[in-house]
């Protein structure tokens, strides 16, 4: 797909898939617009991409969890962007613990980044691109989203959460031109697991089947203003979130010894 001259914000862009999201799209032409708490390696990515590449690229500090802080930051970037083709909302954050030892800090934090400010992304470019009548909104949300399992209680809430809202969002806009994608890999080989999984019990056991990040964000630029409803990565993980979803009592039963490795 051609980029050439889109406008693309990407939250959570300092490292991860937003990174090579943003690496992706800017071999592409398009000009973008990162967000990230770490203003610092947001300085980087922008040297770096403005080294090898044409297109323009701004860098914004922003804590999508603040829900003020998104709706200057944002206004601060449509006044340079002017209009807005994509958003990918990528940051997120998870913790892996038992219900009983998750703090009430933690809950509300995952819900704050993940969902809150996912959604408050969201409804501030709505009304640009319903004003322009094009778009593409981008939410990266889990397997875990479709699969819920020990020790990651809060975190496929939040996903769930997730998908929900993509996919009423995606009904509310389909005659606007806007098009709607969730995203939903399985682990992936990022710093998402040095918070999540302290201990690094979790990122041992499935270190085998781990996703590179730069693959997911090939596939998610893939998709860009396309109709794609959703990207499930990997596939066979997806193919168990359908048996799921149909046999849930045995899937639970038979995969007990599998969801018990966090």
């Amino acid at each position: 797909m051609n980029l050439q001259d889109k406008n693309i914000f990407i939250t959570g862009a300092s490292g991860g898939i937003g990174a090579e999201v943003a690496r992706l799209c800017a071999k592409r032409g398009a000009n973008l617009y990162l967000f990230a708490r770490s203003l610092d390696k947001l300085e980087a990515l922008k040297e770096e991409l403005e080294q090898k590449f044409s297109g323009e690229v701004h860098v914004f500090r922003l804590d999508v969890s603040n829900t003020d802080e998104i709706l200057r930051v944002f206004k601060e970037a449509f006044d340079e962007a002017g209009r807005i083709d994509v958003l990918v909302n990528n940051a997120g954050f998870g913790v892996f613990r038992a219900v009983h030892e998750a703090t009430i800090e933690e809950i509300k934090g995952m819900f704050d980044v993940n969902v809150v400010g996912l959604m408050t992304c969201t409804s501030v470019v709505l009304p640009k691109m319903k004003a322009q009548g094009s778009g593409h909104i981008i939410n990266v949300a889990s397997q875990a989203g479709k699969i819920a399992t020990p020790k990651s209680s809060i975190y496929s809430a939040t996903k769930h959460a997730v998908l929900g809202y993509t996919n009423s969002l995606r009904m509310e806009v389909a005659d606007s031109n806007i098009f709607v994608t969730a995203v939903n890999p399985g682990p992936i080989a990022t710093n998402f697991f040095e918070i999540a999984d302290e201990k690094g019990t979790y990122v041992k056991s499935v270190q085998r089947i781990m996703l590179k990040p730069d693959y997911v964000a090939e596939k998610i630029v893939g998709v860009m203003l396309t109709k794609r409803r959703e990207i499930n990565l990997p596939r066979w993980m997806n193919a168990g979130s359908v048996f799921y979803a149909l046999f849930p009592n045995l899937f639970e039963r038979l995969g007990k010894r599998a969801f018990n490795k966090k």
